[in-house]
């Protein structure tokens, strides 16, 4: 092969769909390319002309528009263009230009179909009418659905069920002969319709609770409880399900958020078996369920702190065995929880029961779930509304304090906005922690609001879960209706803008530290989770999770058709580029950050990303115009 061949093919093979086509392909892709020059603002395909080639662009710049001369797309070095026109009936529907001096390969369209019927990857790309953004996360979805595998298929018996009459040695009877580890207690339907079902006979029951192996040691025989006792004064408070069509993923985490070793699985609200952590451990990475576990097994702060360099490795294993983001996100915000809960039980076990009722809340990435190995600790407390300042503050700052401190030394560094319940102000009772809310919504102004967004991401770590709950009803309640406090948010959210000069190039950062990289959370995760946030808070949602809350927007008008996939794809993408790097760090022994130095990504990363930051950009233009300053509010919100 001559020299402009070999340019040729080392220069399409960066670029997808070439780049994973086979050696002998791409030798004949560039065995057949033509070359075409066109000058700056010179046509290159003409509305419904006929078409015989595929385009891709070499150097240079292309504008597409569509047949009524809107915008559709901008085009640089790698892209291709005309293959739309090839897979419909060879006529052009979206004329191109060239915006700047650029270089054109040709393609013929025999050579084009051959590719097609023999690269599946090359013809999803150009089949699906997916833009390149999409195609590349659903190309890492498709690696990742190995890993789901729904929780049905770890049944392999029905579950043990009595009733709640049935006595305590008459249950273990049971469990006996079944050879099982736990029981499911059953009794009359209540006023709860969440548990209620019909067995196989048109019974009505309710489900109860679960009594299991652990239970018989530690709350039969250890408290001397007579084997006549009826299992239905056994049955705990709080019953921990999953559904039948869940992944075997989400029921790990269910159980490691909840701390617990059996999951009844249930259909609709039938039940159809327990799942036992060991189940689990066949289908799921062991380290972040390990080290879960060895995080409660833990008696100080030492031994805990000695259990951050795990967390790095729990990251490591989870980006190597191809998760995505969501996955990474919320194990890694799992495990940040477990820390929390256990310090929280170390500091209550050193201090004393607390005077009143609380809640811990975390707040930021961690409340969203979508925390990464590079990560600080944003958190607070709420507390009862009878918690006196006089009485009960040197107990809950003492606390606070030991949990802080805590965070800090197992790798959670301190918050630099002092967003933390150490902090007096970040330590109220729930009626302040309304009127909080209340203001901030009621009375923004952009400085305001710059401090206290975080707060709008909020979950409980543990303690009085209805606390959080009561929040997040005010701020589903009270936000959709305040078009000054969306205006305001919406403002905000503008702060910070994708690193995205004359279409085609990155600006990169300056500040003397980090020159010439691109800080992807600054540039690109932060503001995609801030912009999303807006409309979740316009919507009314209760999600906190980015995903999550792209889902409730897709079931409103606030976007046009499409565009909540396309912030999806751009934030899984931008997220996964910014885990991996974290990992990539890690492998070369360096501490990781949120930068990356766009000349050492690979090519096709790299039009990802333009990608994703062009889909940011456009999303941002967009929120202003959605989210208008009333003319009533003047220049405060």
């Amino acid at each position: 092969m001559d020299a402009e061949l070999l340019e040729i093919r080392q220069h399409m093979g960066r670029f997808p769909p070439f780049e994973t086509l086979s050696d002998q392909l791409l030798d004949e892709v560039a065995g057949q390319v033509e070359v075409g020059y066109f000058q700056a603002g010179s046509g290159i395909l003409q509305y419904d002309q006929e078409l015989h080639e595929l385009c891709y662009i070499r150097s240079g710049a292309v504008e597409v528009r569509r047949r009524t001369g809107d915008l559709y797309n901008r085009l640089g070095e790698g892209d291709i263009f005309g293959h739309f026109s090839l897979l419909r009936n060879n006529r052009v529907h979206f004329p191109a230009r060239a915006l700047e001096d650029t270089l054109i390969y040709f393609l013929p369209e025999a050579v084009f179909l051959r590719l097609c019927e023999a690269d599946e990857h090359f013809a999803d790309f150009v089949e699906l009418e997916r833009p390149r953004l999409e195609t590349a996360v659903a190309h890492n979805k498709k690696a990742n659905d190995m890993m789901i595998t729904r929780v049905r298929k770890l049944l392999t018996r029905y579950p043990v069920m009595v009733e709640a009459s049935a006595t305590v040695q008459e249950t273990a009877r049971q469990i006996s002969a079944a050879q099982a580890s736990a029981a499911l207690i059953l009794d009359e339907p209540n006023d709860d319709p969440r548990y209620t079902f019909t067995d196989t006979e048109d019974r009505p029951w309710q489900l109860r609770g679960i009594l299991t192996d652990s239970d018989f040691r530690t709350r039969i025989v250890a408290e001397g409880l007579s084997p006549d006792t009826p299992v239905g004064e056994l049955a705990g408070e709080k019953l921990i399900t999953i559904q039948s069509d869940e992944s075997v993923h989400e029921a790990m985490l269910c159980m490691l958020r909840n701390n617990i070793h059996h999951l009844p699985v249930l259909y609709r609200r039938r039940p159809m078996g327990i799942v036992h952590l060991s189940d689990i451990i066949r289908y799921e990475t062991h380290s972040s369920l390990y080290l879960v576990s060895n995080i409660f097994h833990q008696s100080s702060v030492e031994g805990l702190a000695r259990l951050a360099p795990d967390v790095r490795i729990a990251c490591v294993r989870m980006v190597e065995e191809g998760a995505n983001s969501q996955m990474v996100g919320t194990a890694l915000s799992t495990i940040g929880r477990s820390f929390v809960r256990r310090l929280l039980e170390l500091a209550e076990a050193s201090l004393g029961p607390p005077p009143v009722a609380y809640c811990f809340m975390v707040n930021g990435s961690i409340a969203r779930n979508e925390q990464t190995i590079v990560t600080d600790q944003d958190n607070a407390l709420i507390l009862a509304d009878d918690f006196d300042p006089a009485q009960h503050d040197d107990y809950f700052a003492s606390l606070a304090t030991f949990v802080c401190d805590g965070l800090a030394a197992c790798g959670y560094t301190y918050c630099k906005g002092d967003v933390m319940a150490n902090n007096p102000r970040w330590r109220q009772p729930l009626q302040v922690w309304k009127r909080y809310f209340s203001e901030w919504i009621d009375s923004p102004t952009p400085e305001r609001l710059l401090h206290s967004s975080i707060f709008f991401d909020l979950d409980s770590a543990y303690g009085e879960e209805a606390y959080i709950e009561e929040l997040q009803d005010l701020i589903a309640d009270k936000a959709p209706r305040s078009p000054r406090f969306l205006a305001a948010v919406a403002r905000n959210a503008l702060n910070r803008t994708p690193p995205l000069g004359f279409f085609r190039t990155f600006v990169m950062e300056k500040d003397g530290k980090q020159n010439n990289t691109i800080n992807l959370k600054r540039r690109g995760t932060a503001p995609l989770v801030d912009l999303i946030r807006v409309h979740a808070l316009a919507c009314g949602s209760r999600a906190q999770n980015s995903f999550e809350r792209l889902d409730d927007i897709a079931t409103t008008q606030l976007l046009a058709p499409g565009v909540d996939a396309k912030l999806r794809h751009a934030m899984e993408l931008l997220s996964m580029v910014r885990i991996r790097h974290q990992v990539i760090d890690l492998d070369h022994d360096r501490e990781p950050d949120n930068n990356i130095e766009p000349e050492n990504v690979a090519d096709s990363e790299r039009h990802h990303l333009k990608d994703a930051f062009q889909v940011l950009s456009r999303a941002q233009k967009f929120l202003k115009y959605r989210y208008p300053v009333p003319a009533h509010s003047g220049r405060a919100s």
